[in-house]
């Protein structure tokens, strides 16, 4: 079998990527822009060297210098002919700058373009691309200088050297057990055989939230965390704002209480003021055999989207999350295994979380469902094991 090898830019925790060090892939490089995420990586000990993990911004011809620099020691001291794939999640945003320090060098969508730059330089077999839904039809300023559609600029780059596919899916019908519709962006290589479209991950009936966390057991009270499993736990709040949620049925919001006083509100100079419901899915209870919802960054808080428990009066565990989004137990988010977590007494695992919560609960909210990558990453193993 060849060997299997990846680079990974704008990594965050790795957790999409994890998915392909399930499936044997040995990870060369991974970039990540926050030293905390680069962290949990290094945890799960992604890279053979310590110089495989970069932190640093990819428009930074150092940072992009490195990682070039990481595959060239794998080719001298690895034998490696060929990286296997480059995968790359950019943050895609209407605007970004390019050069920070001077305002009229704006360049749209330049962390794309960087990617795209990537790929054309270290020509890797394959590439995974994975974005929003609208990703494809944004705007970014190309590499020759013109504004173009993402879609376009990906064909001009690399459509000479690698048959390409373009998919909008909902993961949750592809094992990522909760709703989040994604552009999946798949290239391989013209030498190679293979369709880019056997490389997608396989439809799947979705799974409801019974289904997926049913067997975990309910917590009623605040702060209260499962003896067999610190990531399974009751996410303190304000105590105020239980009786906000208390009586809620499944899909039904707080912002609908006939009783005022257990409206949403918050207190501005000593004057209580009512929060405006300017989102529907705010302070809303989850229903237990509907999928779960798409997982968002501040998947914290009450006032987030689709944020609580289907019986319970709190958020979702980060055990629950890990769930929703296919993060397999063994995936380790600092360097203590999970039974040593376990075997804290209450006040450590207290102050375990409290230092790690955001950071973990965050890092879920951005990734790619670990399943979806290592899906591919083992329809990539059966080509390559041929």
């Amino acid at each position: 079998m060849n060997r299997l090898t990846y680079i990974s830019l704008f990594s965050s925790a790795g957790v999409g990527c994890y998915g392909f060090k399930m499936e044997g892939f040995e990870c060369v490089a991974t970039n990540e822009l926050l030293s905390k995420r680069l962290t949990v990586q290094k945890c799960n000990n992604k890279c053979k060297y310590e110089t495989g993990y970069i932190l640093g911004d990819i428009l930074l011809d150092e940072t992009k210098q490195k990682i070039l620099d990481q595959l060239q020691l794998w080719k001298e001291q690895e034998q490696l002919t060929d990286l296997t794939v480059l995968i790359a999640t950019p943050p895609c945003q209407g605007m970004s700058v390019a050069n920070h320090k001077k305002k009229d060098e704006h360049k749209r969508n330049s962390l794309v373009v960087a990617s795209l730059s990537l790929i054309k330089e270290i020509g890797p077999k394959y590439f995974v691309l994975e974005n929003v839904k609208a990703f494809l039809n944004t705007i970014c300023t190309d590499i020759d200088g013109t504004d173009k559609r993402i879609q376009q600029a990906i064909n001009d780059n690399l459509s000479m050297n690698y048959n390409i596919e373009f998919k909008v899916l909902n993961f949750k019908n592809y094992g990522a057990n909760s709703s989040r519709t994604r552009t999946l962006v798949i290239g391989v290589r013209k030498d190679i055989l293979c369709k880019p479209s056997n490389l997608y991950p396989e439809y799947r009936e979705e799974s409801t939230i019974r289904q997926i966390i049913g067997d975990l057991p309910s917590l009623k009270t605040m702060g209260e965390i499962y003896s067999k499993d610190i990531f399974h736990y009751f996410r303190p709040y304000s105590p105020e704002m239980r009786r906000w949620i208390e009586d809620l049925k499944e899909g039904e919001c707080a912002f609908n209480n006939t009783d005022k006083s257990k409206l949403p509100h918050y207190y501005k100079n000593g004057k209580k003021i009512y929060t405006k419901n300017g989102n529907a899915d705010k302070y809303t209870r989850q229903y237990w055999d509907k999928v779960a919802p798409c997982i968002h960054t501040r998947n914290d808080i009450l006032a987030s989207q689709n944020t609580i428990h289907p019986t319970d009066d709190r958020v979702f565990s980060i055990r629950e999350l890990m769930r929703f989004m296919s993060i397999p137990q063994s995936f380790r988010w600092t360097n203590h295994s999970l039974e040593e977590l376990n075997e804290l007494s209450f006040t450590d695992k207290t102050k375990y979380l409290a230092t790690n919560d955001i950071n973990i609960r965050q890092s879920i909210g951005e990734a790619v469902p670990t399943e979806i990558f290592r899906q591919v990453a083992e329809a990539i193993k059966k080509v390559e094991c041929k």
